[in-house]
């Protein structure tokens, strides 16, 4: 049995969603997704784990979607609008998906994908038709969803999650974070990836409470939604919060007093997905009063640590495991590591997924013998709680024998007057293995490289101070906000 499908019986009279300017009931969403059950079963009985992929914006007839798949037995593979259409396809041909549910807006973006891969394109409308046959009852250890890794080392690998891994990273946040079904959220962010489907949506839909889509980040909407007053939690990625910052930075004081006062009265505000800038961290509490928590999680475990709801939250640090998270840190042999010293993540529990779709051996490579999952995150545990340190394929940089955190190079460098934004990479080096390389966003662009290499040898061991830097007038993304440095890599 699907306990978030079940718990929502018992919320029917509450609004469940608002989409496109419209509310949505529990109840309504509970219709919706048996209507979409029943269409794709198609009179069959149960659609026994085939993959159902779909592309349609944030928003009520997303989440009717998704639970109508998980409802008829079939596994979700929510696609991401902002993909091109190589991305797009690599899922479906990797899923062995027969077709794909499309919003009317992604309809003709589809389309050539029918004669070139033999994909059938469904309108969304002929599937959210009403229709009460039977639907079948799903056990919950089979498979749910399939959410694609961001690829950055190889191609994209597909997570498999059950319906009791979803279960496991919903209660432990709903736990620690103490959601209740009187909060009310605000969900902009994507919904291919864990932060928008489980800590947001899913959250507030397992604690009968409302999430609000804003399908499209505008900095001047989402202030107004945050002085409206309706929300009490609000999730987003450093970028973000950096954008909403700036959009402050440029009103009027009596308007920027406004805002601060509405924004300084919700309950929780939530940092993640990518590393928060201490400096980003700071202005926000100096605008908002309010000291964003830092969690720690990926595709594979949903959340795995989390900065305390009541208790300190130490800016740089992700705090301590969750509920029902089983977590250690060790060093290449799989040996635990001392306080203050780098070892590597390893993440078990009822939150970890199932596998990677059809890579057994990617699958078998994720785990120890002992059955951890092998999270590549390097951290420590620095006076009571752990802090990343970065990657290790990608944050990690290895130079003349030492072990260098680009994450820590980029929080010092953040601190100069001239550095609105930064990225550090290891360059392959013959001599040193690799060598530290920057890059600089300012609107300087004269900036001087000497200057700041001046500047990090007074901040910083010489071991880590960059030998190479380049101007950019802004960093390679992906969707969420991460910097692609495999990218950045390339730029220099």
């Amino acid at each position: 049995m699907i306990q978030l499908l079940e718990r929502a019986k018992n919320f029917k009279d509450r609004i469940a969603l608002v989409s496109n300017g419209s509310a949505y009931s529990y109840e309504q969403l509970l219709k919706a997704a048996r209507n979409v059950a029943a269409n794709l079963l198609a009179g069959k009985p149960d659609l026994k784990e085939a993959r159902i992929t779909f592309l349609i914006p944030p928003s009520f007839e997303y989440t009717a979607v998704q639970w109508g798949v998980w409802a008829a037995g079939g596994i979700a593979v929510p696609l991401c609008d902002l993909h091109p259409l190589p991305s797009i396809q690599y899922v479906l041909q990797d899923t062995g998906a027969d077709i794909v549910i499309a919003h009317k807006d992604c309809l003709d973006f589809l389309k050539p994908l029918e004669k070139s891969i033999g994909i059938s394109v469904v309108p969304l409308e002929s599937i959210l038709q009403e229709n009460n046959s039977e639907i079948p009852r799903v056990d919950s250890a089979r498979g749910a969803m399939i959410l694609y890794t961001s690829g950055t080392t190889s191609k994209p690998k597909g997570v498999v999650t059950t319906h009791d891994n979803i279960e496991s990273q919903i209660t432990a946040l709903v736990k620690a974070w103490e959601w209740e079904k009187e909060d009310h959220i605000l969900n902009i962010l994507p919904l291919h990836h864990v932060h928008g489907i489980i800590n947001v949506m899913s959250c507030a839909l397992w604690s009968g409470a409302c999430c609000e889509f804003l399908p499209k980040f505008n900095a001047e909407n989402v202030w107004k939604i945050l002085a409206s007053e309706r929300l009490t939690l609000f999730m987003a990625v450093p970028t973000i919060y950096y954008k909403l910052i700036s959009f402050w930075e440029a009103l009027p004081e009596q308007e920027q007093k406004k805002l601060s006062k509405a924004a300084s009265e919700l309950r929780l505000m939530v940092s993640g997905s990518a590393a928060l800038p201490v400096p980003v961290l700071e202005k926000w509490k100096s605008i908002t009063g309010q000291t964003l928590l830092e969690r720690y999680g990926m595709t594979e475990i949903g959340m795995g640590l989390s900065n305390s709801y009541r208790g300190e939250r130490r800016p740089g640090h992700v705090g301590l495991p969750l509920p029902g998270v089983e977590m250690r840190l060790v060093d290449e042999h799989n040996n635990p590591v001392m306080e203050n010293e780098p070892g590597e993540f390893q993440i078990k529990g009822p939150s970890v997924f199932k596998e990677y779709w059809q890579k057994p051996e990617a699958t078998q490579k994720a785990f120890t013998k002992d059955g951890w999952f092998i999270t590549g995150d390097i951290g420590m545990l620095n006076n009571g709680l752990y802090k990343i340190l970065g990657r290790d394929s990608v944050d990690i940089i290895k130079s003349g024998g030492y072990k260098i955190s680009a994450l820590e190079i980029e929080d010092v460098l953040r601190k100069h007057e001239l550095v609105n934004d930064c990225a550090v990479v290891g360059l392959p080096d013959e001599e040193w293995g690799e060598v530290v390389a920057a890059c600089i966003v300012s609107n300087e662009s004269e900036i001087v490289a000497n200057s700041i290499s001046d500047w990090l040898k007074e901040e910083l061991p010489g071991y880590k101070v960059p030998r190479k830097f380049i101007v950019l007038q802004e960093l390679p993304r992906n969707v969420l906000g991460k910097v692609t440095k495999n990218e950045l890599k390339k730029m220099f």
